[in-house]
């Protein structure tokens, strides 16, 4: 079974909100057997609406619409699709009951427009919504089924997983996929694909890879389309296991996980700790790990030395040192990572410091030239890193790399 998202609003198409849905929802739908074929956004257009459900309906199984059910009178999804089906509006009692009763608690007046709320397809299965005013549809049209929910993303996610979801799991022609996750980390994408070309070349017809990267990272993804889901787990895993061999240290996780999570668990495991000392990232190393719930077990802080002043007077990094070889150097970050590693009483120190650009190069130090240096248990590491010229990737890949090294570090010294 083949499926099509439609999102509708002008907000996602100017870019003033991303839109999330889809890919939620397609998440949902995969692990279910069904393949998204394409996802399509469009205005709040009755036309364009109309031409969207019309192309959809010669693609796919099954047409999912999520937005423009609000009351105001941009939201005219249920208008457009009254006039796709030729159908009329009704208005249903216990939807108007409960949007009554949702006013009622609040203390606020009901308006015409709120009432409106209530209307719904003629035809349809209504969708409950306990999160909101605006329920989903359920309508089939030609054979073929179409669910229409709000764009409030936890509105559209609590009826699709306690009204859509269960239905559709007994729906027929669903195929069962098997997506399994492997993580590299300190490989670019080519270099990876050429290190593991004779294991994808073998691959049989049933599985596919695919190279989902980002700055410092690479993910390998591995489905497996069949019947038998448990044989479908032993082989990707049997092809993960061989991925993992050949990669040696790249390989970081047989699982779709974050290498910040990683750290935090393996930290957790050996009773260790960590604080950061950034210029060139500015935090952010600190802000990718206290994203994680169960970030304050192991992380104690951070110091973010952007001037060479607050380098000396809250790492003690040495005046000669900044002098004779300067802020963006290996003898400025093994000082900055000493020092983070005694001022905050830690096992483990990051540093970083560098030019994230676009201004500050120098041909002997250009825009993207970043020193960072680890702290351990046992010894301090280094490493030049030169990037490229755009700041805020500079930025991502300076962190990856940063966290890439701590990572070794730990491996090395656990």
């Amino acid at each position: 079974m083949q499926a099509e998202i439609i999102t509708i609003g002008d907000e996602i198409l100017i870019g003033q909100i991303i839109d999330t849905n889809s890919a939620w929802i397609a998440q949902q739908l995969n692990t279910i057997g069904i393949t998204v074929k394409q996802v399509s956004s469009v205005a709040d257009d009755s036309t364009d609406i109309i031409v969207a459900l019309t192309l959809a309906s010669g693609r796919a199984d099954l047409v999912l619409v999520t937005g423009g059910l609000g009351p105001t009178k941009d939201d005219i999804t249920k208008q457009a699709l009254a006039a796709y089906f030729n159908c009329g509006l009704r208005r249903d009692p216990a939807v108007l009951s409960h949007v009554e009763a949702i006013f009622a608690r609040s203390g606020r007046p009901m308006l015409d427009l709120n009432r409106q709320q209530a209307d719904v397809l003629d035809g349809c299965e209504v969708l409950f919504n306990e999160q909101g005013t605006a329920p989903g549809m359920w309508m089939v049209h030609k054979g073929k089924p179409y669910v229409v929910m709000p764009g409030v993303p936890f509105e559209m996610k609590h009826i699709m997983q306690e009204r859509v979801l269960p239905r559709l799991i007994h729906v027929e022609g669903r195929r069962p996929l098997w997506h399994h996750t492997v993580l590299t980390a300190g490989i670019g994408e080519s270099f990876l694909a050429e290190k593991i070309a004779d294991i994808e070349a073998a691959l049989p017809p049933h599985i596919r890879l695919a190279y989902l990267p980002k700055p410092g990272f690479v993910r390998l993804r591995l489905t497996a389309a069949g019947k038998d889901t448990a044989a479908l787990k032993a082989e990707t895993h049997a092809i993960a296991a061989a991925i993992q061999q050949r990669l040696g240290e790249y390989f970081i996780a047989d699982e779709d996980t974050s290498l910040e999570a990683l750290i935090r668990d393996r930290m957790q495991q050996q009773g260790v700790n960590l604080a950061t000392a950034e210029s060139c990232t500015g935090g952010n190393i600190a802000r990718l790990i206290t994203a994680l719930p169960g970030s304050s077990a192991v992380f104690e802080g951070a110091a973010v030395t952007y001037s060479n002043a607050t380098k000396k007077a809250l790492l003690g990094v040495k005046e000669e040192t900044l002098q004779r070889h300067g802020a963006v150097s290996e003898a400025t970050v093994r000082e900055m990572a000493l020092g983070a590693q005694a001022r905050f009483h830690v096992d483990y120190a990051i540093a970083v410091s560098g030019i994230a650009g676009p201004d500050g190069g120098t041909p002997e130090k250009p825009v993207g030239l970043v020193w960072i240096a680890v702290a351990g248990k046992q010894q301090v590491v280094a490493r030049k890193h030169l990037f490229g010229q755009d700041r805020a990737i500079n930025i991502e890949r300076a962190s990856a790399a940063a966290l890439f090294m701590l990572w070794q570090l730990l491996n090395a010294e656990g």
